[in-house]
């Protein structure tokens, strides 16, 4: 259950990543970050699904353990285009909660699945 809400809310943060990797191409003409952070933001989502098909125990929180390193990095992008100003301070509070909240219940779903080896 708590595998598919992390998959349901990380196809939706993916989703918001593509967007704001859209807006910066659009509209700030910005390429470099945009392309590091529509890399990680949507690697979030990916790693996630392929960790429930995980071959081991072991495999799958490797694979949530590569999702939680994509996070960290997501979250130095939205920093850093929040500082840079090439997102408001409200989108990039709005973008810095979800993935910190991704964050959180990747954590809480590796510290379970280590409990149960």
């Amino acid at each position: 259950m708590k595998e598919n809400l992390l998959i349901d809310k990380s196809i939706v943060f993916a989703s918001r990543i593509v967007k704001l990797h859209q807006h910066l191409i659009k509209a700030k003409k910005e390429t470099i970050i945009s392309k590091q952070i529509v890399r990680s933001g949507t690697s979030i989502g990916a790693n996630i699904n392929e960790a429930n098909y995980g071959q081991s125990k072991a495999d799958f929180i490797s694979k949530m353990h590569i999702a939680l390193k994509e996070t960290a990095e997501t979250e130095y992008w939205i920093k850093l285009l929040t500082i840079s100003e090439y997102i408001t301070e409200d989108m990039g509070k709005s973008l810095l909660n979800d993935c910190l909240e991704l964050k959180r219940i990747l954590i809480a779903s590796m510290n379970t699945a280590k409990e149960n080896k």
